[in-house]
């Protein structure tokens, strides 16, 4: 994100970037639906949170299985995914374990991990990107609020948007 971009960003209030980040997310995802339509496989949500984009997942996705991680749920029931499609836990160790057991199975992957730490974030990416790369299909598409750089991934052009940064990749191979 440019300097002048960040600046923008703090002049804004918290609900504003909030709407900011929800709305750009929300098209990124009915991008990614119309990018991936007709074409078999998974979804993975990768953080649960509090549960609004898997459920909109849910909404774009209705036949599809998808594959959730995070550390906890924190989520109502009627939020809480299917105990065979939920992995809780450390993604170092949740993520291989789904590789293992489902193979390269998904179409899209949305990974929503952002913090307010760029460093950290930037770090988690690192590791991160391997682990979504072994669950992805080939011609898969990749979603997310932060850069993954990972080799064997072409980066799309999302609809612009300046209002909150948002990428995607398309999985080679």
């Amino acid at each position: 994100m440019g300097a002048a971009m960040g600046k923008e960003m703090e002049s804004r209030s918290l609900l504003d970037r909030m709407i900011d980040r929800l709305t750009v997310q929300r098209d990124a995802l009915a991008w990614a639906a119309r990018a991936v339509t007709g074409q078999d496989g998974m979804v993975l949500e990768v953080g649960l949170g509090k549960g609004r984009t898997f459920d909109h997942l849910r909404h774009l996705f209705p036949p599809r299985d998808i594959l959730v991680f995070d550390m906890w749920v924190r989520v109502p029931p009627e939020l809480t995914p299917d105990d065979d499609r939920l992995f809780v836990g450390d993604f170092q160790e949740t993520m291989p374990a789904a590789a293992e057991r489902f193979g390269r199975c998904a179409r899209l992957a949305h990974a929503d991990f952002g913090s307010t730490d760029r460093s950290h974030d930037a770090r988690q990416a690192a590791w991160l990107a391997p682990l979504i790369d072994a669950l992805m299909l080939p011609g898969g598409v990749v979603l997310s609020d932060r850069p993954l750089d990972r080799p064997g991934w072409t980066p799309l052009p999302l609809p612009a948007d300046e209002r909150w940064p948002y990428h995607a990749w398309r999985v080679d191979g």
